[in-house]
């Protein structure tokens, strides 16, 4: 069944809300997202800023100890107008040293869908020629954590959350253990373009119509967020410090590689080992996000009744 839901209410945590949707596993949810500053496709304040979130939607069936799979059908800017601030994060340079920015007025960046260009709004000489593809990508969402926890929009975790990754894109599956009854998923925070890591704080804030279908996926247990796209399949991170980050993508793609290719844990060792990719989201805001990858050509078949085989 597909539903069109038009949104009234939005959140700045990603928590147990009450559900503004109920659908069946497998639906799909044709709806649209507010940019990071709250602002609507008709450019009107609607929410505060902080990466506002529509939804939540409960999808019923789904349970603790499910995993809900998230189709990303489409995403898509429906205004031609959106924004980034120009200050780099102290704490992706060296210690001490100024990024000499101290006004953080945003810049305003003109979208040509004729072209799939976009360009800064009445820009300095030393950029009158930049110009970044329009690469629309979801920043932040996943579904409500457990013990009745609301976590703030700035932030990330198992849960999924603000992992800033550009990677999560139209066509893409992610996959989120899910904590409480309904899973209570939650979307928002569209920029499109950004670069590695975020280290803006911002991208290219824009409101987005999205199409998703929600499905859950019965008593397989994963512990951080995972994803495929056509070439690979990928697991999140979100932790502070990096290393930490890095560590969690890796153990999940680890487990991944033995539970669902019926891999021995030297034979995944070693896959890993010579295969794997590392991609950075978000290094801006409290936890940080590694993606760890691996390219699906390298792959043996899943097995039956797998993730990857439960979703295809």
């Amino acid at each position: 069944m597909i539903h069109s839901f038009e949104p009234d209410k939005y959140y700045l945590s990603i928590g147990s809300h009450p559900p503004a949707l109920k659908i069946n596993s497998g639906d799909t949810v044709n709806t649209n997202t507010v940019d990071a500053g709250g602002f609507d496709k008709k450019g009107i304040l609607v929410s505060g800023r902080g990466n506002p979130q529509t939804g939540p939607i409960y999808v019923e069936g789904a349970c603790p100890g499910d995993v809900l799979a998230v189709r990303l059908n489409n995403i898509w800017p429906n205004r031609g107008h959106g924004f980034c601030r120009p200050k780099i994060a102290s704490n992706v340079l060296e210690p001490g040293h100024d990024s000499r920015v101290t006004d953080l007025d945003t810049f305003d960046f003109l979208l040509d869908f004729d072209s799939n260009t976009a360009r800064i709004e009445n820009p300095s000489e030393g950029l009158t020629d930049l110009s970044v593809p329009i690469r629309p990508m979801i920043g932040c969402f996943g579904v409500a954590p457990d013990r009745g926890q609301a976590i703030s929009t700035a932030t990330s975790g198992p849960h999924g959350g603000n992992m800033d990754y550009r990677g999560f894109e139209s066509g893409v599956t992610a996959y989120f253990p899910i904590f409480v009854d309904g899973a209570l998923f939650h979307i928002g925070d569209g920029h499109a373009w950004q670069s590695d890591g975020e280290i803006l704080g911002t991208g290219i804030e824009i409101s987005m119509d999205v199409s998703f279908t929600l499905t859950v996926i019965p008593k397989i247990e994963i512990f951080w967020p995972r994803g495929q796209n056509e070439d690979f399949i990928f697991t999140a991170g979100n932790v502070r410090p990096l290393d930490e980050a890095l560590q969690h993508s890796t153990s999940e793609m680890l487990r991944w590689l033995v539970n669902d290719y019926a891999l021995s844990w030297p034979d995944a060792n070693i896959m890993l080992g010579t295969y794997v990719q590392y991609d950075v989201g978000n290094v801006f805001d409290p936890a940080y996000t590694m993606i760890c990858k691996i390219p699906k050509s390298v792959l043996p078949s899943a097995s039956p009744g797998s993730l990857i085989s439960q979703s295809a």
